[in-house]
Formats: C-alpha cells, sequence, structure tokens
C-alpha cells in the first residue's frame, strides 16, 4: 500500500491517480476532470436517491417497418429521440428531451 502526497489517502499499489482527490502520482499534479456535456442532466434515481448515469441518445421509430421493407412514407414520421439515463443500483431507466 501507498499514500497520496496530496490527501494522505491510503492506495493500492498498482494504482497511479488517488481516488479522493484526483492527484496523479506520475504527473505529480491534481488532474483536473474534462468538463461534462451541457446536455447531461444532474438526476437521481427515484427509487434509490443515486445519481443517474447518462447512457447516450436514443432514436426512436414508431410504426410497423424500417428500413427497405417499410413504407417509404412512413420513413420520418414519428420518430423521437430521448437522452436515456440509468440507475446503477436498480436498473430504473429515465428518458428525457434532449437538451440543445
Amino acid at each position: 500500500m501507498k499514500y497520496c502526497p496530496n490527501c494522505n489517502a491510503e492506495l493500492e499499489d498498482a494504482f497511479e491517480l488517488c481516488w479522493n482527490c484526483n492527484y496523479s502520482l506520475t504527473e505529480k499534479q491534481v488532474i483536473e476532470p474534462p468538463p461534462a456535456d451541457p446536455r447531461m442532466r444532474d438526476v437521481s434515481c427515484l427509487r434509490c436517491n443515486v445519481p443517474l448515469l447518462f447512457s447516450g441518445n436514443y432514436n426512436f421509430h414508431e410504426g410497423e417497418k424500417m428500413g427497405v421493407w417499410g413504407n417509404l412514407l412512413e420513413a420520418f414520421v414519428n420518430r423521437e429521440s430521448f437522452d436515456v439515463y440509468i440507475c446503477p443500483r436498480c436498473g430504473h431507466v429515465d428518458f428525457f428531451t434532449p437538451r440543445e
């Protein structure tokens, strides 16, 4: 075991980044996380009260068939796009309209 020189947290020998303060042992400085995507939301699970994880933006199509076998006039009708967030604890899924 080793200790972080910045916050004195106990680290595994294989770790090169402190889990507590993001101090890099190789670069000898605190690493700032990349800026968050402005479209992402800070939401929590209604059941578990833990932060939901952004899974991505998904496009949904309502209709009988898509592609070669679908109705050509139906190709662009009833299409919706949603941001999907998932609870890492219980698996609950929430859909949100995307932010622009």
